[in-house]
């Protein structure tokens, strides 16, 4: 401790992170950008050639065979990677939580072309879990360049992610914050300077390839009257009860695959050809949905068109999904959430309930409360809609329905999707032990019955050390008659195959401290 009258000595530790941070997120702002760019210029070239394909046979035959066989290549690349498959979100998660690991390179560059074909084809298809694996790859490259490992090596890889997001979305705060909230789970200063230097250094090249207009501008200069506020409860609950099934039909897509008895890496031809009959449809569906957005705030079409609009987004975006394919659910999340805000505020206007000028603000609303309640992350969809949309004036309203359907999702019993799709990935996977100690660290939360409590009355899993507490700027060595604070970072030793169960070992002991406190 500092004596009365003594300057603190300064601390370059989180200046040289918040550098490196920086450097990160320019390094990840360039390449996302890019993809990104791609992306699109090639999602517009497809919506060009599909008007023609009516009226030409020929360059219809010749576009099916071309799809499947970029599906084949597709698949046989996803199979020499297994981890790009998917948003690759899950996958992040598991390396945070010193799961999962994989090499960075094959991983980076089979993500990056992969990715482009499957979603710049029109596939119903995001390019945000990409993206964010894209920055944590790239971040894991630059990591091992400074011979990084254990918990600095997570903190690189963090805000590599925070700075995908940021770049594909034009959104660092909610970057940041989803990587705490949803991939990090540790909001320790440290990390989330790193992850805000990082989505801010991708977000600054991301805005002078694309400029300053927000990804999702839309004009609602009305705002939503409080004497209308119940019609947010009504429609979060039902948005949290249709997130349920969301989730459900998503954890469910792999086994319904796997009822066709095709091999894993053929089943992406499926959604190849089953985009073709919506292409020519409407070319205005196809993509992950911002257009789409878009043009509902513009001009709300009528209520069977929005039905339509639903039942193919729903189906087509799980079958996209469930068949292995690079590409994110992010945003077709935000899409169908936007769709269900539409349809309601339609059926409302018509029946004379809610004045037709209000109907994008349940759109913008909907957005938030759906994506909050699917994820189980609602600061993050509160501030990512916000980003998205560029309007700051309508956060109560739109917090108020996210909430309702988080509430909703969690009375069901519903885990976040992302975890749910790591555990998925955990049990199909056999991971090879790897005996080596390493660094990991747990918050200790306001409330947690860990708070003021002695090192020494914990149990402790046999297979762990705790050898420190970060506390604010200190770094305490522990001893048995320690106290624990709420607001500490406990940093523990463990063999890397073993920390996952600590930490479930740990938290379970937590549970159960708290349970006998509260039914002594």
């Amino acid at each position: 401790m500092a004596k009365k009258g003594q300057k603190r000595q300064f601390n370059p530790i989180r200046l040289r992170f918040i550098i490196r941070g920086l450097i990160v997120g320019v390094l990840v702002g360039i390449v996302v950008s890019t993809f990104r760019f791609l992306i699109e210029t090639g999602l517009n070239w497809v919506m060009k050639i599909y008007p023609t394909l009516a009226s030409h046979p020929l360059r219809l035959g010749a576009w099916v065979i071309g799809s499947i066989v970029i599906a084949l290549i597709i698949g046989r690349i996803v199979k020499t990677a297994p981890e790009i498959s998917g948003s690759g979100i899950p996958q992040v998660e598991g390396q945070l939580e010193g799961e999962l690991d994989y090499p960075w390179w094959p991983v980076f560059w089979k993500k990056f072309v992969t990715g482009l074909f499957s979603i710049g084809s029109g596939l119903f298809l995001g390019r945000e879990g990409p993206s964010i694996q894209l920055g944590a790859s790239l971040a894991q490259g630059v990591a091992e360049w400074h011979h990084d490992s254990g918990s600095n090596r997570r903190i690189m890889i963090a805000s590599g992610a925070a700075a995908g997001l940021a770049a594909a979305f034009d959104a660092p705060i909610a970057g940041t914050l989803f990587v705490l909230e949803e991939i990090y789970h540790n909001f320790s200063p440290l990390v989330w300077m790193t992850s805000l230097a990082s989505a801010l250094g991708a977000d600054f090249i991301s805005a002078n390839v694309f400029g300053l207009k927000p990804v999702l501008q839309i004009r609602y200069a009305h705002s939503f009257p409080i004497s209308q506020y119940g019609h947010l409860i009504v429609l979060g609950i039902l948005l949290g009860l249709l997130g349920y099934v969301y989730q459900r039909f998503l954890l469910a897509q792999s086994k319904w695959y796997s009822w066709l008895k095709l091999p894993r890496w053929v089943d992406g031809v499926i959604p190849f050809l089953l985009v073709i009959p919506i292409g020519m449809f409407d070319i205005h569906m196809l993509g992950g949905g911002n257009q789409v957005i878009l043009r509902l705030a513009v001009q709300t079409p009528t209520l069977r068109f929005l039905l339509l609009l639903a039942v193919i987004r729903f189906f087509f975006s799980m079958i996209s999904y469930g068949s292995g394919l690079p590409g994110g659910f992010f945003l077709p999340i935000l899409t169908f959430g936007a769709i269900l805000g539409a349809i309601y505020g339609v059926v409302l206007s018509q029946l004379g309930w809610l004045d037709p000028i209000y109907i994008t603000n349940l759109i913008i609303f909907a957005m938030a409360a759906y994506f909050a309640c699917i994820t189980k992350a609602p600061f993050t969809a509160i501030l990512l809609v916000t980003e998205m949309v560029g309007n700051l004036q309508h956060l109560m309203p739109l917090a108020v329905m996210a909430l309702t359907a988080y509430i909703v999702v969690d009375l069901l019993g519903g885990a976040p999707i992302y975890q749910s799709l790591l555990d998925r990935l955990l049990v199909s996977t056999h991971l090879k032990q790897v005996h080596q100690m390493q660094r990991f660290e747990m918050p200790v939360f306001e409330g947690s019955a860990m708070d003021n409590l002695q090192v020494r009355d914990f149990k402790w899993p046999k297979q762990s050390l705790l050898i420190g507490l970060r506390r604010g700027d200190r770094n305490v060595i522990p001893h048995g008659d320690t106290l624990i604070q709420a607001g500490d970072t406990l940093i523990l030793l463990a063999d890397q195959g073993q920390i996952s169960i600590v930490r479930h070992q740990i938290e379970q002991t937590v549970a159960q401290m708290s349970e006998l406190a509260t039914n002594p």
